[in-house]
């Protein structure tokens, strides 16, 4: 990383001077080279350059600079039409690298705006919990598949509540701002039923009925077609142990101190959530034991679906087996570069959600 870090930051010392060098190559091709060869390129380039990579301030010095180096290059010789044309042609062009620089730094500053309102929309949808509830370790984690996007169709909430602590981990089918709509139906709705019912398997229903009405409400493909793969757990104070119930997601992970895995996977899964009507499978919670220094793994199929070159998909449970981490964060911090590592270049096709809870 270091050295990476190091070839990056002299990469971009070097376009920072590439300006002044093309202006003193403009000056020894001049000198050195036959009168009917002109240096004009070096002269015209080198603001265009300046102008999307460097302040307005550098961008207006460039180009006067050019200009100027062009124009005594053409006084110390015979001064005819065809020097004042490359003299003009060089003032256009240095003219026209500061409305460039102009456009750039307001296409900039609307980028960033809309990077910090997507900031906000995160933060209000999807907010990060909090580093410890309920005694529990917990750490969450989204990375999103398009640059510069910060929220999708996965999800994540934790919840401390009468019953134990409470978590939702999903997917919403989709992309796009229906997408994000139905994340926060769902995690508003998880944040109220978590509260209120007496068991996991009624906190499931719930989030059913409110992805219809909202599928309903919405109309079209999603009335039709809309559903989203979870998981929900719930984890007793008292008791050393996890609730499970499954709806069509990717099996969680039990990771025990000494390096050791489970994957836990259902006996009795449902159908995802929104597509109840389709046949009658309840909700049925599973109950694994979950002793002191395990780590729960929760993840969406961002992770399970990132392929390499070859199209092998990934396997966390193959990753994580033998392995020890310091904490949840850790663990997911090491989860998403081994992610990274795998798809290459391409990167992953799809977002990831993914939260770890450790029993200390």
């Amino acid at each position: 990383m270091e050295t990476g870090g190091r070839r990056v930051a002299d990469l971009r010392t070097l376009v920072r001077a590439l300006p002044v060098l093309l202006i003193i190559a403009g000056v020894c091709y001049d000198f050195l080279t036959p009168p009917p060869f002109t240096a004009v390129p070096f002269f015209t380039v080198a603001p265009l350059v300046a102008a999307p990579l460097s302040t307005f301030g550098n961008t207006l010095r460039t180009g006067l600079v050019a200009v100027a180096a062009l124009s005594l290059l053409h006084i110390r010789g015979p001064f005819d039409v065809g020097s004042a044309t490359e003299i003009a042609t060089a003032t256009a062009v240095a003219v026209l690298a500061l409305a460039i620089n102009r456009l750039v730094r307001r296409s900039d500053q609307r980028l960033a705006s809309a990077r910090e309102i997507a900031e906000a929309a995160q933060l209000a949808v999807l907010p990060e919990p909090a580093e410890r509830i309920g005694g529990l370790d917990i750490a969450a984690r989204y990375e999103a598949a398009q640059a510069d996007a910060f929220i999708g169709g996965d999800l994540y909430a934790v919840q401390d509540t009468p019953h134990g602590v409470r978590l939702v981990v999903g997917d919403v089918r989709g992309k796009g701002m229906g997408a994000v709509a139905a994340v926060a139906v769902l995690i508003g709705a998880f944040r109220e039923a978590a509260e209120q019912e007496a068991t996991l398997e009624a906190v499931a229903q719930r989030l059913e009925r409110a992805l219809v009405r909202d599928a309903a409400r919405r109309g079209g493909l999603e009335a039709v077609e809309g559903f989203t793969t979870a998981v929900l757990a719930e984890l007793p104070h008292a008791d050393a142990v996890v609730r499970l119930v499954h709806r069509g997601h990717p099996w969680p992970l039990l990771l025990y101190r000494d390096g050791s895995l489970d994957t836990l996977r259902s006996e009795d899964p449902a159908l995802p959530l929104g597509m109840g009507e389709l046949g009658p499978w309840p909700d049925r919670a599973q109950e694994v034991p979950f002793p002191g220094g395990a780590t729960l793994l929760f993840y969406t199929d961002g992770v399970t679906e990132a392929r390499d070159r070859h199209g092998v998909f990934f396997d966390p449970a193959q990753s994580l087996a033998g392995r020890t981490f310091h904490g949840p964060r850790a663990l997911l911090a090491s989860l998403v570069e081994e992610v990274s590592r795998h798809t290459g270049v391409g990167g992953a096709t799809d977002d990831m959600a993914l939260l770890a809870v450790r029993r200390p």
